[in-house]
């Protein structure tokens, strides 16, 4: 694939792009720099943009997706939500799965979010808490609710070949909320200092998750096609043993569920998996006549390099 050029967003985007792919080049991720994600969410991951219905389904192989649409009691009504769509839910997903892998008591499922939206971001995740594609701060908010409801079912079928399907509950078992205070005399904000997640939700981290390097999370932040791209790759491309041509009718069933135009869909999926393969650099990706191939390559995170620091609820 062709070297990344400017965007009309600016000279700083490129910029830390290269820099951070600079770094990955020259520095293995360590301590806070490894994220991990469950593996079929690397194949089948929720939605990128707004859905108007309230059920969402995605498939790939073996593999696939079920959000339901679900309500939060405010004290003294149910209100609907929204599905959760875009980067921050992804934010979210994978802090939730590496401070429930960093637990040294693992029957405690609770997960800390910090004191605000922004110290969240800004001080959990290292991202930058203003603007991006899901709206910033409001935005933000808005997704953790939407996720917080929503019931998520994860179907695979085994190497037998009998269906399986797990997390026939939500992914979060309580969730807790309280208003802030306005800022001059403005309106106030739900924040939950924490949420507590399934116990199904907790075995299958613990038993399963693909180690992703933080540094190229961060670069990726607004664009969920990106990050769905990165994490994809992550988790297939070690695995491979032989090259595999994958054509653009079978990459628009995983990746274009939310692209109107299917002409789109080939430039999209280019434009989106430049910047993933600049900070992947190990990827052995190319473009072929119809679609691309994927070569064996070495996973973001090497095996030695994935220490998991225990840390106590009441450091």
């Amino acid at each position: 694939m062709t070297e990344a050029t400017e965007s009309p967003t600016g000279k700083g985007k490129i910029y830390r792009l290269t820099a951070a792919s600079t770094e990955i080049r020259n520095a293995e991720p360590e301590g806070d720099d490894i994220a991990f994600l469950l593996p079929t969410l690397c194949h089948v991951a929720m939605p990128r943009s707004r859905q108007v219905k309230r059920v969402f389904e995605r498939h790939s192989g073996t593999a696939s997706l079920r959000l339901e649409a679900g309500a939060l009691w405010d004290g003294e009504r149910w209100i609907d939500q929204q599905l959760p769509y875009g980067t921050k839910p992804r934010l979210l997903l994978l802090h939730i799965v590496r401070s429930y892998l960093r637990t040294q008591d693992r029957s405690d499922r609770t997960i800390d979010l910090g004191r605000s939206a922004k110290d969240f971001l800004e001080n959990t995740l290292g991202i930058n808490a203003s603007g991006g594609r899901n709206g910033g701060l409001t935005g933000f908010r808005e997704q953790m609710n939407a996720f917080a409801a929503c019931r998520m079912l994860l179907g695979y079928s085994t190497a037998s070949g009998s269906a399986r399907t797990q997390q026939a509950e939500p992914i979060v078992q309580e969730f807790e909320a309280w208003p802030s205070p306005g800022v001059n005399g403005g309106a106030r904000h739900l924040w939950p200092r924490g949420l507590r997640i399934s116990e199904k939700f907790a075995d299958s981290i613990a038993e399963s998750s693909v180690p992703l390097d933080m540094r190229a999370i961060r670069v990726l932040q607004n664009s969920a096609l990106s990050l769905d791209q990165y994490s994809w790759l992550a988790h297939r491309l070690w695995r491979l043993r032989r090259p595999q041509n994958l054509y653009w009718a079978n990459l628009r069933q995983q990746f274009g569920e939310e692209i109107s135009d299917p002409k789109n869909f080939r430039r999209n999926f280019l434009s989106s998996m430049q910047p993933v393969l600049d900070v992947y650099p190990q990827a052995k990706v190319s473009v072929i006549q119809g679609g691309i191939q994927l070569r064996p390559s070495p996973p973001p995170v090497p095996k030695k390099s994935i220490v998991i620091p225990f840390q106590s609820k009441t450091a």
